[in-house]
């Protein structure tokens, strides 16, 4: 398994359950039975996905009293975000050179009096 940063985290990000966990944590710091409310699974559950989050990088926890409210930490959210959008860009751009070559063989194909009247 992967271990650096990125692969951390786009694992992490991989199960709908702990993006919906960080959703929820985007709004604010909450506690492990906040979280685990609108789920329909077991708060071990919910633990074993938490822990994911924290070895990622994605959540910190606390410590207030007897209660550990989990945090949104944004910065593997930053990295995965730069790494898309670079691909994004790189992406952007080929698509826009095939589309000017598209265009010179289609206008090719079409003749050089096509267009005018």
């Amino acid at each position: 398994m992967a271990d650096d940063q990125l692969s951390v985290t786009f694992a992490a990000l991989a199960d709908p359950t702990r993006r919906a966990l960080l959703a929820r944590l985007a709004e604010g710091e909450a506690t492990v039975n906040e979280l685990a409310e609108p789920f329909s699974i077991s708060l071990q559950a919910i633990s074993k996905h938490l822990k994911v989050l924290e070895r990622a990088g994605l959540i910190s926890r606390g410590r207030e009293a007897q209660w550990r409210p989990c945090k949104l930490e944004t910065a593997p959210l930053e990295g995965a975000s730069a790494w898309i959008e670079r691909h994004r860009e790189m992406w952007r751009d080929r698509f826009d050179r095939l589309d000017l070559e598209i265009q010179e063989i289609q206008r090719r194909r079409k003749g050089p009096d096509h267009g005018r009247d």
